[in-house]
C-alpha cells in the first residue's frame, strides 16, 4: 500500500507542479501577509463576519450532505447554542457547530493526528447517532445515480481492515512532508484531504470531517480566512466542480497513478475566492463605502430571533443610532425586516 498515498515520498518525488498552481500560491501568500493588517484596522467588522461565517459554515457543510434545518430560525438557534437538538437532523447540525467552534477557539493547541480525527468524529455525531469516533467496519462504496435511475460505483475507498493503518500512515506522511519542506504546506493540505476522502475512514460524516480538517490544517499554516468567510459556502456554490475534481483526482489512486492537480487547483481556487471576498469587504470598510451599512447588516444576520435597536447598538459600537435606524428603514422597505412595536424598545424581526 506504500504507493497509493499522495503524500508518500515516492509519489511526491515524481510530481511536477503546473506553473498556474505556482501563480495561485504566490497570490495566496500575499493574501496571508495582509491578514494581521485587517485584524488591527477593522476589529468590529471582523467580529460580525466571524459570527455570520459560523452560521454559514454549519449550514452549507451540512446542506452538502442533504442535512437541512426546518427553518432559518432553528438553524441560528442551534448554531448560537441557544437550543437543544430535537431530532437527528438538528443533532447533526449541532455536532458540526461544536467541532467548528472547537477548531476556531483552540486550533493552536490541537495536534493534527489520527486520534484527533477520531475525537472530532465522535463530537460530530454525539447528538445524532452517538456512534462516532470509530473507524468503519464495513465497505462504503461511493455510488452515483445516473439519469436513467440506475446506480454505479463512483469510487471504492480503502477496505475497512486497512483503514486504521492507512490513517496512521497518512498522518505520518503528512508530518514528514511538512518537515522535509520540499513542498509548500498549502499544497500538502489538499493532498491530505484527497487521501482522506479516498480512504473514507468512517461509515458516515466523511465529507463534513474533510471540511473541518481543512479548516484546522489551514489554521496550522497561518491561513485564517476561514474564521471570517465560510469556506463551506464557497464550496457549496461550486459543488459540481467540488465533486468532479475529486472524481478526476481519485482515478488510479489505489495504484498510485492518480493526478492530484485537478482537485488541488479547485481547492486553492476556493481559498483564493474566500480571500478575495474577505478583502473586498475590508476595502469597503477602509474606504468608507458601505462599511457601516455592512456592519449593521452582518449584525442583523447573526441575531437569533427578534432583536431591538439597543441590541444592534451593542453589536455595532462604531455605528451611530441614526445610521442604524436608516439601515433598518431601508431593510423594512425591502421587506427584509419588520417592526413589532413603537419606540426605541420595539422588537424587530427578520422576514427572510
Amino acid at each position: 500500500m506504500s504507493a497509493m498515498f499522495s503524500l508518500r515520498p515516492t509519489y511526491l518525488s515524481a510530481l511536477a507542479m503546473p506553473p498556474r498552481v505556482a501563480g495561485i500560491l504566490r497570490r495566496l501568500g500575499e493574501h496571508k501577509g495582509r491578514q494581521e493588517l485587517y485584524r488591527r484596522q477593522a476589529p468590529e467588522m471582523l467580529e460580525n463576519l466571524r459570527r455570520v461565517a459560523l452560521i454559514e459554515s454549519t449550514e452549507s457543510s451540512n446542506r452538502l450532505e442533504g442535512i437541512v434545518a426546518a427553518n432559518e430560525k432553528r438553524l441560528r438557534a442551534l448554531v448560537n447554542e441557544r437550543s437543544t437538538p430535537e431530532n437527528r437532523t438538528e443533532g447533526e447540525i449541532a455536532g458540526y457547530r461544536d467541532v467548528l467552534d472547537t477548531i476556531h477557539q483552540n486550533h493552536a493547541d490541537i495536534p493534527f493526528s489520527d486520534r484527533v480525527v477520531l475525537q472530532f468524529h465522535r463530537d460530530l455525531l454525539k447528538y445524532a447517532t452517538g456512534t462516532g469516533g470509530r473507524w468503519k467496519v464495513s465497505a462504503n462504496e461511493i455510488r452515483e445515480t445516473l439519469p436513467d435511475g440506475t446506480k454505479r460505483i463512483r469510487f471504492s475507498p480503502l477496505a475497512p481492515h486497512l483503514t486504521e493503518d492507512g490513517m496512521r500512515d497518512l498522518h505520518e506522511d503528512f508530518h514528514l512532508a511538512i518537515q522535509t519542506g520540499t513542498w509548500d504546506p498549502l499544497l500538502l493540505i489538499p493532498f491530505y484531504i484527497l487521501d482522506f476522502l479516498c480512504i473514507h475512514p468512517f461509515s458516515d460524516g466523511n465529507g463534513r470531517m474533510a471540511r473541518l480538517l481543512t479548516l484546522l490544517a489551514l489554521y496550522h499554516q497561518g491561513y485564517e480566512v476561514g474564521r471570517y468567510i465560510s469556506l463551506e459556502r464557497v464550496i457549496e456554490k461550486t459543488k459540481e466542480s467540488y465533486y468532479d475534481t475529486l472524481l478526476l483526482s481519485s482515478q488510479g489512486w489505489h495504484e498510485g497513478k492518480h493526478d492530484v492537480w485537478p482537485w488541488t487547483e479547485y481547492f486553492l481556487g476556493t481559498l483564493l475566492a474566500a480571500y478575495s471576498e474577505f478583502e473586498t469587504r475590508f476595502d469597503r470598510v477602509s474606504s468608507g463605502r458601505g462599511s457601516k451599512t455592512d456592519t449593521v447588516k452582518n449584525a442583523i444576520a447573526a441575531f437569533v430571533g427578534d432583536f431591538t435597536l439597543q441590541d444592534l447598538e451593542k453589536s455595532c459600537p462604531m455605528v451611530s443610532r441614526d445610521m442604524i435606524r436608516r439601515v433598518l428603514a431601508d431593510l423594512k422597505k425591502e421587506v427584509q425586516v419588520e417592526c413589532l412595536g413603537r419606540g426605541p424598545a420595539a422588537k424587530w424581526r427578520k422576514k427572510r
